[in-house]
């Protein structure tokens, strides 16, 4: 089986959001996979997707804070065409990465019991971002 679909996620601040529910809720086929894989593409080069602590939102916190250090809006970037945030988002989105891939079990995604899927929302102000799920199994 092989399934496929787009899923948008509302527009988000700055920082690292949990976005585990929001994802894997919308994926209608999930339910159907005794054995598999979910891929997840985000389709922009100014987040990221990862998996971390899906628990204590201060470690969201933390690691926004760690971001905005060490790579920060003020520095001398030369492509800054869109803003002050638009260079330092390509770089933490390339750090951090834009896919996924998860084994799915009886129809659910097999995360550790303490992750999530968080979204890195790298821009002031991002937009809706679009995710590709592909998925594939028995």
């Amino acid at each position: 089986m092989w399934y496929q679909q787009t899923i948008t996620l509302g527009a988000k601040a700055r920082g690292f959001h949990l976005v585990t529910e929001e994802v894997l809720g919308q994926i209608r086929e999930l339910s159907r996979v005794r054995i598999g894989l979910l891929h997840l593409l985000l389709q922009h080069t100014s987040a990221s997707l990862t998996l971390n602590e899906n628990c204590d939102p201060t470690v969201r916190y933390d690691m926004e804070q760690h971001f905005l250090n060490s790579v920060p809006d003020n520095a001398p970037w030369k492509h800054d065409y869109e803003g002050p945030d638009d260079m330092p988002s390509h770089i933490k989105s390339s750090l951090l990465g834009v896919s996924l891939l998860l084994p799915v079990q009886n129809g659910r995604v097999q995360l550790g019991t303490w992750q999530g899927i968080w979204l890195g929302e790298h821009r002031i102000h991002g937009g809706a971002r679009n995710i590709i799920a592909t998925l594939q199994g028995e």
